[in-house]
């Protein structure tokens, strides 16, 4: 057999074994002699941009999955069938700590905290098929030592959000019972409530860990449907008839054209929210982003001079 044959028959081999082996022994396999003296339970830690391992596997009963992705199976939402998989994870503090100034620090002092990892791996609870299978793990910053085990505080977070209402901008204007006149400023302006502008909160518990989470609406982009996109920082100002034909001083749009060439003889405007999400708990903190839009069709057309 020359060295093409056997090159070959080997890589034939190891998909083969890649294929039917469970992911927890492939991750095992994967990792150094060091992350397997030090963590007594799956060690594959991936994502984040503080992790010192990066070796995940996927859940094999997820559609689409493969042995070569590097990023566990995440439910999908409005999956029933689903269950969280956050369960069975363990905090250690690293020995020794990384050196001061590193980024790992977060911009704290040695003496302000300690430097910990958190190892996750989904329960037998979740899926006999995955227990055992490493979740992604993250290498954080913290002032007092974060509990000893328990749920993952981000996935936490994201289930918190979950439960929050989220929709898009209340369009207040432009709307669709206005007139609205090429060359007359347009003021758009979207409403303020709980579940269109934030702020709002929710919160997630799992065993003695809650994480609670705080959206509010941080910009609103706005396609005016003749190819123009404003982004705006707030929710703009309201018009009022006093300011005549003044632009809006932070949120306002002047169309050229009319609509009478679209469809519907209307342009159609969307704004898209984009909802930034604060959450802290179990000796963690983050970010997260939503998105949400919402649409309506308005006409444009020409001054009518009289006389």
């Amino acid at each position: 057999m020359d060295d093409a044959q056997s090159h070959l028959q080997g890589a034939h081999l190891l998909k083969s074994l890649t294929s039917i082996a469970a992911p927890a022994l492939l991750a095992a396999a994967l990792l150094p002699a060091e992350a397997h003296a030090e963590d007594s339970v799956g060690n594959g830690l991936c994502g984040g941009t503080h992790s010192w391992v990066s070796v995940c596997a996927t859940d094999p009963g997820s559609p689409g999955s493969d042995a070569s992705q590097d990023r566990p199976a995440k439910p999908r939402k409005g999956d029933k069938n689903q269950k969280a998989n956050f369960q069975s994870c363990v905090v250690k503090k690293l020995d020794p700590q990384p050196p001061a100034g590193s980024a790992i620090w977060e911009g704290h002092d040695p003496g302000d905290g300690a430097v910990y990892r958190r190892a996750c791996v989904f329960d037998a609870a979740s899926s006999p098929v995955t227990a055992g299978v490493p979740l992604p793990g993250q290498t954080f910053w913290s002032a007092t030592p974060p509990a000893a085990t328990g749920p993952d505080p981000a996935q936490l977070a994201q289930q918190a959000v979950d439960k929050m209402l989220l929709k898009g901008p209340d369009i207040v204007t432009p709307d669709a019972a206005g007139r609205w006149t090429v060359g007359v400023p347009v003021w758009m302006h979207a409403g303020r409530s709980p579940a269109t502008y934030g702020p709002t909160s929710a919160t997630a518990t799992a065993g003695a860990v809650t994480v609670t989470a705080t959206a509010k609406v941080s910009s609103i982009k706005w396609q005016m449907g003749d190819g123009s996109t404003v982004t705006c920082t707030g929710a703009g100002t309201p018009y009022r008839k006093a300011y005549g034909k003044r632009t809006s001083p932070d949120c306002g749009h002047t169309y050229a054209q009319t609509s009478a060439s679209r469809p519907g003889k209307k342009y159609t405007v969307t704004a898209t929210a984009t909802w930034a999400v604060e959450w802290n708990g179990g000796g963690q903190s983050g970010e997260l982003t939503e998105i949400r839009e919402s649409q309506v069709q308005v006409s444009v057309g020409e001054l009518q001079a009289l006389g």
